[in-house]
Formats: structure tokens, sequence, C-alpha cells
């Protein structure tokens, strides 16, 4: 089988993970930055080229897009998508992820537990989206943050409503939340694959951070999760429609909380704590599943 990755930095962990795992099933993983891909738009002939030149037809394509180059990455993907090679996750799905307001929208319609969100564009209404999630303390997250970045714990309303007149003044998109205090700076991710948990890891935020992303300076170990906890990654998936996601929950008083489902999660956290290979299970799951021209968003843009 021939699969080709789109990312931009094939030295990263996941990455590598990725092609040695491929490599060692007999499959053959090409890895095509993101930006060097461009696409020619011609009726009935949709083409991708790579440093000018066609490329060649592959059986499967893992989208790695970097979030800073979401939108150009999903144009590219859905040129993919035209040429009818099978996406791991479609472009459709990675656009709603990537959209922290969306993902929270479509996650509330099924019914699944979250935090108090909030989302207002007038500052003047600082006062009223505060008391609605509860606060304060409140989370103000950027709508188009990720790893972390881009979020902020405001303990009292005053810090509250000056953050956010400072992202506004920006003029950035930002999400208000409830902060879930008896999560003690903890939170699990629950690494779904073809609606299935694979690995789950709770992760601890650094002294004094309240985020517990490992790129932050988090530590990282193995958790067996409760039923209910799977049961809540798995049917986020599902309502997200992506076949690979890294579903980060805590654990509320009222049962677990979704704060955000990751079209992109890295491996290096979640195999080192777990021990479990978790690329290979990717490949393997693509090796099953792939079939030219089988993508649902197939000539629908």
């Amino acid at each position: 089988m021939r699969i080709a990755m789109l990312a931009r930095n094939a030295k990263l962990y996941s990455h590598k993970r990725l092609v040695e795992a491929a490599e060692e099933r007999g499959h053959t993983l090409d890895i095509l930055n993101t930006l060097r891909c461009t696409v020619h738009i011609a009726s009935h002939r949709p083409e991708v080229f790579y440093d000018g030149e066609v490329v060649a037809p592959y059986d499967a394509v893992i989208p790695r897009i970097g979030a800073s180059v979401t939108n150009y990455g999903l144009s590219i993907l859905r040129q993919f998508e035209m040429r009818g090679t099978w996406p791991l996750n479609e472009s459709v799905a990675i656009g709603r992820s990537r959209d922290k307001l969306r993902s929270m929208q479509i996650l509330a319609k099924y019914g699944l537990g979250l935090p108090l969100t909030a989302f207002a564009h007038d500052p003047k209404q600082t006062s009223e989206i505060i008391r609605a999630v509860k606060g304060p303390p409140v989370v103000i997250k950027l709508l188009e943050g990720t790893q972390g970045i881009g979020v902020v714990l405001a303990e009292t309303e005053a810090s509250a409503k000056s953050v956010i007149e400072a992202f506004r003044g920006a003029n950035v998109n930002i999400l208000v939340q409830e902060f879930i205090k008896e999560a003690g700076g903890t939170d699990i991710r629950a690494f779904v694959i073809g609606g299935k948990v694979v690995a789950a890891m709770k992760r601890t935020g650094a002294a004094d951070d309240f985020r517990s992303n490992l790129h932050r300076g988090g530590s990282a170990e193995l958790i067996k999760i409760t039923p209910e906890e799977r049961s809540t990654a798995v049917r986020a998936a599902k309502h997200m429609g992506l076949n690979v996601c890294g579903v980060d929950m805590l654990r509320s008083n009222h049962g677990p909380v979704i704060m955000e489902v990751n079209s992109s999660p890295g491996l290096e956290g979640v195999e080192k704590a777990t021990g479990k290979d978790v690329a290979g299970a990717i490949i393997d799951f693509i090796a099953t599943n792939a079939k030219t021209g089988k993508t649902k968003t197939r000539g629908k843009g």
C-alpha cells in the first residue's frame, strides 16, 4: 500500500513512528510537506502537485496538518479526496475539530458532557458570560489556540474582564468556560482509532500551571478509564466524524467533561506512558479500511 502523509516536519516523533510502523508492515509512506503542495483546479482533473510535479496516486493519505496552516492544509487534503484518495480523517471532520466553538456546539447537540461555555462578541456582555459559566474563576480560550497556547485562567471578575478586553482589542475570538476545580490540574486523553479507545493516559500540569498539556511541561502516566469515560470518548469521535483522534476530558463532580477533540494527536506522550504501539494501530486501521474513492466528501467540496 502507498500512503502519503501531509506534514511539515518529518523529524517529529509522531511522524517518524508512523513511517516506521508502515515500513514494518510492508507499506510505503511518503511525507509531503503540506506547504510545498499546490492544487490545479480543472474540470474532471483534480490534481495535486508537489514541487511542481504531479503527485502520483496514493491509496491513503494521513493528514497531520499544523494548526497554523489549517485552511491551506484542508484545501490540499480536499484535493486528495477529490482524486479518490482515502483520508485517515476527512477534511470536513478536521475543520469541525479545529473550530472550538463549532466542536462544542456539535458535542452539546448529542448530549455529551461539557464544561459550561459561553461566547459573545460585545465586550459589554463580559459580566453576563462570566455569570453564565458560574465564575469567577473562569477559563478563557482563543478559538484558534492549540497545545495550551491562548488559554488563560482568570481567578477574579476584574482579571477576567481585563483578559477578555485585551483579547477583544486584538480582534480575536474567544470562549469563556467553567473552571473545573476538582480536576486538580489533570486531564485524561483517550486515544480513539476506528471507534475504539486503544490507549489512555492521565496528564498532569507543571507546577503552578492549571494546563496539563505535555508541550507546556506537563507529565503523563497510564490510567484505567471508566466505562463512562470510554463511552464519552468514542461518542465524541463518532459525532465529530473522526476515525482517529485524541479526546481530552476532565473528571468533574458530574462525570467526564470534554475539553477538546484533537484530530492530529501526538503519539509520543501516549506511547511512552502506555507502552502501546499506537502508530502501528493507526497503520493497521488504514490497511483494513482504505478503499479508493470511498471518502464521504468525494465530489462535495
